[in-house]
């Protein structure tokens, strides 16, 4: 734990928080401080996560497009921690479709990962984090949401919603002392990411090169260089933004 932990007192929900950037956001978390449960689908990494970070973390299985067990998450942190003061809106699922590609059936799972957890998440939140005085709720949104691509139709288009959904809430929420933003992550190595190229990619190594090369810093963003962005704005350090996308790409978005 640092010096000064930032997160002292503060207890967080963290959806997709089993590998990835999630899961650096747990581990980041833990050190400042906080308590952490990782709710998420991938039950073997969420576990042994949670018991490598010792006894400020748990795993739950969550499937965030059920809103049931949304809020069942949510009652199991308040139960375990005695409160519920920040969620990170982070499960998401992503597709490689053009418009043309994109069916009708994924276009809805998409969605319900993407966009309507992050809705439905906030909305089951607001209970819990007004018996906390308060809280931080941050959404993971992405670059997608500022640029457009030739793929990812789909991802876009959910991205950018999360971005909208966050500052209607931010808007919405300030009554109950509840700060909304969101962190636009760059191109992050992430099990995902390599996966993804491995997947679709004839030579592996020639096109993360070639993504690299994309990149103003020439290279992509560790995990736990996203994370930081979740440790401010969940932190008191932020309690004057709300309602803010903190966009952390390397300059992607700005040459």
């Amino acid at each position: 734990m640092s010096g000064a932990a930032r997160l002292a007192g503060k207890a967080a929900v963290i959806t997709g928080g089993a590998a990835g950037i999630g899961a650096a956001i747990a581990r980041r978390f833990v050190e400042e401080g906080a308590q952490v449960l990782i709710a998420d689908i991938d039950d073997a990494n969420g576990e042994t996560l949670a018991r490598g970070l010792g006894a400020n973390a748990c795993y739950r299985h969550c499937d965030v497009s059920q809103v049931g067990q949304l809020n069942s998450a949510f009652a199991e942190c308040e139960s375990r921690f005695g409160r519920l003061n920040v969620l990170i809106n982070n499960a998401a699922m992503q597709s490689t479709h053009d418009f043309e590609q994109t069916t009708e059936l994924e276009w809805e799972r998409i969605v319900a990962i993407n966009l309507k957890a992050v809705f439905f998440g906030t909305r089951e939140a607001i209970a819990f984090m007004r018996r906390a005085g308060g809280g931080a709720i941050v959404n993971t949104s992405s670059t997608f949401a500022l640029v457009g691509s030739p793929g990812y139709a789909a991802y876009h288009a959910t991205k950018g919603g999360v971005d909208s959904v966050t500052r209607a809430a931010a808007v919405a929420l300030i009554k109950d002392r509840i700060r909304v933003n969101s962190v636009c992550p760059g191109t992050t190595m992430t099990p995902g990411l390599v996966s993804s190229v491995r997947a679709t990619a004839a030579d592996y190594d020639a096109a993360m090169a070639s993504y690299a090369a994309l990149q103003p810093m020439r290279r992509f963003a560790e995990p736990a260089e996203i994370a930081n962005a979740y440790v401010y704005l969940a932190s008191d350090e932020a309690s004057f933004v709300t309602g803010e996308r903190l966009v952390v790409d390397g300059g992607y978005t700005v040459v």
